[in-house]
């Protein structure tokens, strides 16, 4: 599997998972899916995320993590499958109010928002279930809990 991760730091402080890391994550969500891929995931303030989350989606307040498809013009052929944003602050505050370990929260974004590049979605129940059980079956595979159950 040829998967290339690019990790932009635009934040300090909260614990931010290492680039081998979020590469393993990404690996897992892609594994059997796509055998050569690209994604960058930058790693963002709130004041970055809620930037992006208004002008991208019209919501005005930051979010866990954002998906950019990237879809190539016809005639280029690239394995770059688009951008992840993922806000630390709040990846660590849901965490901490969900009683999750922060790592496993972490993986769960990332699984999550790759699933979202390569097309998985949850706007309607049916989806939301597949890409539930997706997620949890993934996770699983590195030993975290099911994201979807409180503690």
């Amino acid at each position: 599997m040829a998967i290339d991760v690019d990790v932009q730091v635009a934040v300090d402080g909260c614990f931010l998972p290492s680039t081998a890391e979020l590469t393993q994550w990404v690996e897992v969500a892609l594994a059997g899916r796509l055998e050569q891929a690209e994604v960058c995931i930058r790693l963002v303030s709130t004041e970055e995320s809620q930037e992006l989350n208004h002008t991208w989606r019209g919501k005005d307040k930051p979010t866990n993590v954002l998906s950019f498809p990237f879809e190539a013009p016809p005639g280029i052929d690239t394995s770059l499958i688009g951008d992840l944003a993922i806000c630390a602050e709040v990846v660590a505050a849901e965490a901490q109010e969900q009683q999750k370990p922060l790592s496993a929260h972490w993986a769960h974004m990332v699984i999550h928002g790759v699933l979202h590049l390569i097309g998985f979605d949850h706007i309607n129940d049916a989806d939301a279930e597949e890409m539930e059980a997706l997620e949890i079956q993934l996770l699983a595979q590195l030993n975290f809990p099911n994201p979807y159950i409180s503690a």
